[in-house]
């Protein structure tokens, strides 16, 4: 197959599937080289950007997906007449916060660092797939285990968890952070 059938073939996969496919699913499927379906993805990219599609390429991770472009939100949601989503609370940006940069946790290891019972927050940011439950500790009581999604990338516009701004640390805080972390690698083991 020539190179822009490649593209346009690539093109219409994302379009019809609506959600984040692994390069090596899309390679497969065209019977071509991980390398090369990578290569086909750059262009495609390039190519709506170039032309200003009202679309773009997202890349979350080792998947990629189709979507509208952030400049059209609104238009898209009075079209739709979408009721917009209703923000994050304090408490649920902190569990994510907790979540992602630790992940996987428990919700013992949540709740610890927040200092507050967390079941609901965590309810809720399942149900919104910004998080999902990853496994089970092998630990008395098999707790369940969370981390990020694909939804909580597009959601926060980055491609990688490594795209997250690093956590402030100073001299006094990293002596204690040292400390809590010893500490709290013990209770979880303990208490579940």
């Amino acid at each position: 197959m020539i190179a822009s059938k490649l593209q346009s073939a690539v093109e219409a996969i994302l379009f019809a599937a609506g959600e984040p496919i692994e390069l090596d699913r899309i390679a497969t499927v065209l019977e071509i080289e991980p390398e090369l379906a990578d290569q086909i993805l750059y262009n495609l990219a390039a190519d709506l950007d170039e032309r200003n599609s009202g679309i773009c390429l997202l890349k979350l991770g080792d998947k990629y997906q189709l979507s509208s472009r952030m400049e059209y939100a609104e238009i898209i949601r009075d079209f739709l007449e979408l009721r917009k989503n209703t923000p994050l609370s304090q408490a649920a940006f902190e569990v994510l916060a907790v979540i992602a940069y630790n992940q996987p946790v428990t919700k013992s290891f949540v709740e610890q660092v927040r200092g507050v019972d967390c079941s609901g927050v965590i309810t809720t940011l399942c149900q919104k797939k910004l998080i999902e439950e990853k496994g089970r500790l092998d630990l008395p009581g098999r707790p369940l285990i969370y981390g990020t999604t694909p939804e909580f990338l597009r959601a926060f516009c980055i491609s990688s968890l490594d795209e997250l701004p690093p956590l402030p640390v100073n001299e006094t805080e990293t002596d204690k952070d040292e400390k809590t972390e010893d500490i709290s690698d013990q209770t979880v083991i303990t208490e579940e």
